[in-house]
């Protein structure tokens, strides 16, 4: 099996076993509150109520300060990666802004209201220059932020995201990471674990659906 099959079987197992928790956790919470409306129909998966979120303080592409607090009143599509990769964060980051894109010709308010962000997991060698330059080869409404290996692993941790050395090569060496691509509501709440494994058409219907 090769590198990318193995990044790809971790990443699937991984979601099974996060969608699993975030189901258990919703039926444990639907025992002692009223019934929620339910989403409308997505290509991704359901998140709601796990625990997923919470404060962080990194930096942008020019080195100010960015806290997840800023957020706060709107819709946002987290990511966590790495410059470096040669394969799976190019692809997921590339099909996850081509449905934005999409979704945001087609619902133009509404897009406006939704911040995408790449969080690296590679501080020693993702700078704000690296990390800007990087996002803005996917345009102008993907926002990368950095920070100390303290701050990243802080804000990784909050995001239920796992991540590590792996392989070193002739280059240098490789990130082992999962690949979840988060839609948070305004209250800084999970929502949805964005389909950009089916095509960015999938993400843009889920941005569609969820999105008000």
């Amino acid at each position: 099996m090769n590198r990318f099959a193995m990044t790809h079987l971790r990443s699937r197992t991984a979601r099974r076993v996060l969608a699993a928790s975030a189901l258990a956790l919703g039926l444990s919470l639907g025992a002692c509150q009223p019934a929620s409306p339910a989403h409308p129909p997505i290509e991704g998966t359901d998140i709601t109520g796990a625990a997923i979120g919470g404060d962080f303080t990194l930096v942008d592409k020019t080195g100010k300060a960015v806290r997840w607090s800023d957020f706060r009143g709107k819709w946002t599509i987290i990511y966590f990666g790495y410059t470096f990769c040669p394969d799976a964060c190019p692809i997921d980051v590339q099909e996850m802004m081509k449905g934005f894109n999409q979704f945001a010709k087609a619902h133009p308010e509404a897009a406006a209201k939704v911040q995408p962000i790449f969080i690296t997991i590679d501080p020693a060698r993702d700078t704000p220059e690296i990390v800007g330059q990087w996002t803005g080869a996917f345009g102008p409404d993907l926002l990368g932020l950095t920070g100390t290996a303290k701050q990243v692993d802080e804000a990784a941790k909050a995001f239920a995201v796992y991540y590590g050395k792996g392989e070193t090569t002739s280059g240098g060496y490789l990130m082992d990471h999962s690949r979840f691509a988060y839609l948070m509501n305004p209250k800084g709440e999970p929502i949805d674990m964005l389909p950009v494994d089916k095509g960015a058409k999938a993400v843009a219907a889920d941005l569609a659906a969820l999105v008000n």
